[in-house]
């Protein structure tokens, strides 16, 4: 879920595509912040994911 806040900043949650694809247990997260106006759509990056022990792609949940 999104923090709300007086800017145009907010704080979105990245969670692990493939992990849950996969169906491993555990569940790799990471919190970030976005710029609402520039950035409209939903982010993906990429991160490490300690449970499967690589670099996976991480996209924002709701």
């Amino acid at each position: 879920m999104a923090k709300k806040s007086k800017g145009n900043r907010i704080q979105v949650i990245l969670e692990c595509t493939e992990q849950r694809a996969a169906g491993i247990a555990g569940m790799s997260r990471y919190m970030t912040y976005k710029n609402r106006k520039t950035t409209t759509e939903r982010m993906e990056l990429k991160k490490y994911n300690p449970f499967m022990k690589k670099v996976t792609l991480h996209k924002e949940i709701k």
